[in-house]
């Protein structure tokens, strides 16, 4: 294990973080929704050679507290600033995939001066979207929980890295292997992004930003394409080949494409 567990405590919500060390720039892992930080695994230990890496398990997930009273977007950026302070990150790039990469870009927005960079790894604007919990609800509700082993969760959650990386999040207890977090707090943490866009949050962004999408993305064309109207010095790619969960499908790629951009601003 060449990680260690750090805990941070805000307003009684535990955050647990995966603290890879590492010397240079602090990078700020972020998962999606119902994902965990041991997503980032193989990413985190080819950078953590040059970057001070820490992955969270954000509220409601992982190792974190599982049922969050409050699960607003204010309260994960509020998280993220405090995982930075607490470990003494100082201006942190910021790299979240899916609704941890909305995470990330509402706190860049939010907190422009903490903020170095921000990576969006198959995230965007974002909403609004009133039928994406309702959607998210129903998806968790059809896994056939307890899965009977690791194994046979990851051929049902897609096989391949991006199974294994989902299966990777279950925890074993009562003869099955079930989730580490609590389907209506999913649902829940979606419920602003039902209601209303964020392009506001977005033009706010000031600091360099790198967008990075796969061949089959859940960011429609033409969100991309506006997000890259309102702020076209953004850097943005689509790795071929690749689905939702690209940082566990290609995750040499993707380390290829960070490690290229954070070049540019060094």
């Amino acid at each position: 294990m060449a990680w260690s567990e750090r805990v941070v405590v805000r307003d009684g919500v535990r955050l647990a973080c995966r603290d890879w060390g590492g010397p240079g720039q602090p990078i700020v892992l972020l998962h999606g929704l119902a994902g965990h930080s041991g997503e980032w695994d193989v990413l985190a230990r080819r950078l953590s050679s040059r970057y001070r890496i820490v992955a969270v398990d954000q509220r409601g997930h992982g190792a974190s507290e599982r049922h969050p009273r409050d699960v607003s977007r204010a309260a994960y950026v509020a998280d993220v600033i405090a995982v930075a302070d607490h470990l003494a990150l100082q201006r942190p790039v910021l790299v979240g995939q899916s609704l941890g990469g909305h995470t990330a870009m509402l706190t860049a927005a939010a907190h422009p001066g903490l903020v170095r960079a921000l990576v969006l790894i198959e995230a965007g604007s974002g909403g609004p979207n009133p039928n994406g919990p309702g959607d998210l609800g129903e998806w968790l509700g059809s896994w056939p929980t307890p899965f009977p082993s690791r194994e046979a969760a990851a051929a049902f959650l897609g096989g391949g890295p991006v199974g294994a990386g989902w299966a990777a999040g279950l925890e074993e207890r009562d003869g099955g292997w079930w989730p580490r977090f609590d389907r209506d707090v999913m649902v829940r943490s979606l419920a602003e992004n039902a209601r209303r866009s964020f392009w506001h949050e977005w033009r706010q962004v000031a600091c360099p930003t790198l967008v990075v999408l796969a061949q089959s993305t859940f960011i429609p064309a033409q969100e991309a394409d506006e997000m890259l109207r309102q702020r076209p010095a953004t850097v943005a790619m689509s790795i071929p080949g690749t689905g939702h969960d690209l940082h566990l499908e290609q995750p040499g790629i993707l380390h290829t494409a960070l490690s290229g951009f954070l070049d540019g601003f060094a």
